[in-house]
């Protein structure tokens, strides 16, 4: 049955666990830098790799950055709180104990309002706090990149000891069919929290934002049924596929008499599938107990509120003032959120372009692109200044509606800045009068025919003469033009 018939007998309880790498200079614990994409191995040191001996201790502006995320997510923030050991054994974690809080967190009992559908859904966050990141696995060999197939794995511990902080939500109940669009609207809002707030460069493609999937079944009246919990899921699309996937998997499997296992799991962006990962252990598994080489933190409550009082504005009043400022309507707004493009069209109007221009590219071809790559339209390989020196250029006359939109797919393909597509392609517009008059000449000798249903009163029958024209230009002539032109020579009026 489809997800939609699905959720008419039985109700959904999701819940989202995103991990956010912060954008600190070094590390939670050490002094180790924390630039992506370093050599394996080379951002390493005796604390992150937890060796006989070593201290840690807490960066500062990490405790900061968390205290931010907390109030602006509307938090209660601990007068006093401490890190705790979470332990379990995986390769990629160095000393086999992450240092994380676990009872006594940072923040707590907040909330983030969304729009879908042109409705507000407040999601309840339980908590916020701090932790460590692992390190990361490669599985050599295999056809996957997963480890079932592969011929050897290496460790790379660069990642062990990047400052992370985890929101957790609270159960979200009572969205029936939207369950899936709600999950997928949370973590873009908190996705534009976090930009906001500049503490993250949130690149899920970069793993700096990470979210886990929780997901449960249960017919109305009964009590909420055993979760999932799908792991590392890193792009909004395939946030909300992965919750439309568990719902059809988990709707199916009860219907037929058998039980939901309390389990991870393994999204497969090529299937939209989910795979089992590992039973799901319980808090007690882990074998909490505080961290006895920290000392406790208590963030000073006037500090707090001072954080509180310099925070920026929130993306959502942002976006209701510029949508007002722009004259957008209440459907345009709607399309657009429901695109995920609205603060990629204010951006690209903040650079120059027209709201209605901006508007229909980031609805239109841009758009169609993203949804060809399979990828969000803000993870495409282009700038909103980018697009608005496109809508100059066209506005200008240097390009036509088809030039720019090759303009475009030479930028999302790496070619460099529009102005380096055009040079290189050689995209400009045709204003050479010489050349356009040859052009129109050629094409009336080309096809007598339709230049005598022109004059002889058939004035659509100019169509295929522009079009000749069109294409001895390679695209690069002004249709309008070449129809004025073209009229003209053979003493039409239109």
């Amino acid at each position: 049955m489809s997800y939609e018939k699905d959720l008419e007998e039985f109700e959904p309880v999701i819940g989202l666990e995103t991990h956010v790498e912060l954008g600190t200079a070094s590390k939670m614990f050490c002094g180790c830098a924390t630039e992506f994409g370093a050599e394996p191995n080379t951002q390493t040191c005796p604390v992150c790799l937890g060796l006989p001996g070593s201290l840690p201790v807490v960066n500062a502006k990490s405790i900061e950055s968390a205290i931010r995320i907390g109030l602006a997510l509307h938090c209660d923030i601990a007068t006093w709180c401490r890190f705790a050991r979470k332990n379990y054994f995986y390769p990629d974690m160095p000393k086999n104990f992450q240092t994380s809080q676990y009872d006594e967190p940072l923040c707590t009992d907040g909330y983030l309002d969304v729009d879908v559908d042109g409705s507000v859904v407040r999601v309840p966050i339980e908590r916020v706090h701090l932790e460590e990141d692992t390190g990361k696995t490669l599985h050599v060999g295999g056809a996957t990149g997963r480890i079932h197939g592969a011929t050897h794995s290496l460790v790379d511990y660069n990642r062990a000891g990047i400052p992370l902080v985890e929101i957790v939500t609270k159960p979200v109940v009572g969205t029936g069919v939207k369950a899936a669009a709600v999950a997928k609207a949370y973590v873009a809002e908190l996705r534009d929290v976090l930009r906001g707030l500049e503490v993250s460069d949130v690149r899920m493609e970069q793993g700096s934002l990470r979210c886990d999937v929780n997901t449960s079944l249960n017919r109305p009246g009964e009590p909420w049924g055993t979760r999932t919990e799908t792991k590392n899921v890193n792009s909004l699309r395939s946030v909300e596929r992965a919750v439309r996937s568990e719902v059809e998997r988990q709707a199916a499997l009860l219907r037929s008499g058998g039980r939901i296992t309390q389990e991870t799991r393994h999204f497969h962006e090529d299937t939209g599938t989910t795979s089992p990962g590992r039973s799901k252990e319980e808090a007690t598994d882990y074998r909490y107990f505080p961290e006895p080489d920290l000392v406790p933190v208590a963030p000073d409550p006037a500090w707090v509120k001072e954080l509180k009082e310099a925070l920026p504005e929130a993306p959502s009043v942002a976006r209701k003032r510029l949508v007002g400022r722009l004259g957008l309507s209440d459907l345009d707004a709607a399309a657009m959120v429901n695109a995920g493009v609205l603060d990629l069209v204010l951006a690209t109007t903040q650079a120059g372009a027209p709201a209605a221009e901006a508007r229909n590219w980031w609805l239109g071809h841009l758009a169609q692109s993203a949804n060809a790559a399979g990828v969000e339209a803000g993870e495409l390989a282009i700038t909103p200044a980018q697009v608005a020196r496109v809508v100059e250029l066209v506005a200008a006359g240097d390009l036509t509606a088809g030039l720019a939109k090759q303009v475009v797919d030479g930028v999302l393909a790496g070619e460099g800045s529009p102005d380096d597509v055009i040079a290189a392609r050689g995209l400009a517009v045709v204003k050479d009068e010489g050349a356009l008059t040859a052009a129109v000449e050629a094409a009336l000798a080309a096809d007598p025919d339709a230049a005598e249903k022109v004059r002889g009163g058939k004035v659509a029958a100019v169509g295929a003469l522009v079009g000749r024209v069109m294409k001895e230009t390679r695209g690069q002539a002004d249709a309008a033009a070449v129809r004025v032109l073209l009229l003209d020579k053979l003493g039409v009026s239109d």
